[in-house]
């Protein structure tokens, strides 16, 4: 029951894996005795289809099936042997542990830690000012090894960055020249060599470097959050006129009748009542009317202090913008896999 168990997984994760059909016709019929769990057939075949003339691709896909073979016949040192071919032919493949025992899974990633490979080599895309950014360059290593990453234009050929390092890796790379200038525009080649003893291993990936414009600022005409306020105000209603103009109508009706020939007890002329009536109506009158607008010493300086930081600030923005035009804006796409 468990071979039984062993070989529908086995043939399931196998069936995933060789979804293309392969050019080789010898390969075929290997993965075909596979299918039909007669391994020690599949093994025969795979090593014959790997004698004769194949794409990587299917030699790749050859030495993955004795992989898999061999560890369905519990001949685990020649199943990882095998699987580590696979893995130098095809550093970026990945196992779907969903559909593969345990076992074989074991068996993989025995094999990866014994050989020296990049995997999973991928530059982001970017946008930055030269000189004020960088683009991170990704990838594996399979085992301790010094690694180097170059920049590679034609001719021109730029150092990123050199260590001793293992697993998962990031590496800035600021498209900037030895002198401080940005890389020329163009397609720009990132090649990472890894090499332990012995061993080595380099893989590559292609990125467009286009120029553009840097961004400038508007000037300002206010500062936000920050508006000038009225240089004049209204003073407080005054009832000084007012009282005046009573104070005037009294006084120069007590004058009338302290000079009034007649007796103290007539009453005031005519002309004396109309002349008090109109100095209160003149005195009403000023009270009423709409106070003159005076400065606003207060509000003044205010608004002094705010011309100054606008005028500091588009001052700011004017040497800001000068220095803008005279960079550059980097725009790194990373091509398609394959792209030189």
């Amino acid at each position: 029951m468990r071979a039984a168990v062993f070989a529908l997984v086995f043939t399931t994760a196998l069936a995933a894996q060789n979804a293309t059909v392969p050019e080789n016709p010898t390969l075929r019929r290997a993965l075909a005795a596979a299918d039909s769990l007669d391994f020690g057939q599949a093994v025969i075949l795979a090593r014959q289809a790997l004698a004769q003339r194949m794409s990587g691709p299917d030699q790749a896909r050859a030495y993955g099936l004795l992989g898999f073979s061999y560890g369905a016949t519990d001949s685990q040192a020649k199943a990882v042997e095998a699987f580590k071919q696979a893995i130098l032919l095809d550093p970026d493949h990945e196992l779907d542990q969903s559909k593969v025992s345990p076992k074989i899974t074991s068996l993989f990633y025995a094999a990866m830690g014994q050989v020296l490979v990049i995997r999973k080599l991928q530059v982001d895309s970017a946008h930055f000012v030269a000189g004020r950014g960088a683009v991170a360059v990704r990838f594996t290593i399979t085992t301790p090894a010094r690694v180097r990453v170059h920049a590679v234009n034609g001719a021109t050929s730029l150092l990123v960055d050199s260590a001793v390092v293992t697993g998962s890796v990031v590496r800035p790379w600021s498209a900037q020249l030895p002198n401080g200038d940005p890389v020329p525009a163009g397609t720009w080649l990132i090649v990472v060599d890894a090499s332990s003893g012995q061993d080595a291993f380099s893989a590559s990936r292609s990125v467009r470097v286009s120029y553009g414009a840097v961004d400038t600022m508007p000037h300002l005409t206010s500062l936000p959050g920050y508006q000038e306020l009225p240089e004049t105000a209204l003073p407080p209603r005054s009832w000084r006129p007012m009282g005046i103009a009573f104070l005037s109508t009294t006084a120069a009706v007590a004058g009338a009748f302290a000079l009034n020939n007649g007796s103290l007890g007539s009453p005031p002329s005519r002309e004396l009542i109309g002349v008090g009536a109109a100095t209160l109506v003149a005195g009403l009158v000023m009270t009423l009317r709409h106070p003159t607008p005076q400065p606003a010493p207060a509000n003044i300086l205010y608004n002094r202090l705010l011309r100054e930081q606008l005028e500091r600030r588009n001052s700011d923005i004017a040497t800001e913008n000068a220095k803008a035009r005279h960079e550059v804006a980097l725009t790194i796409v990373a091509l398609p896999e394959g792209t030189r």
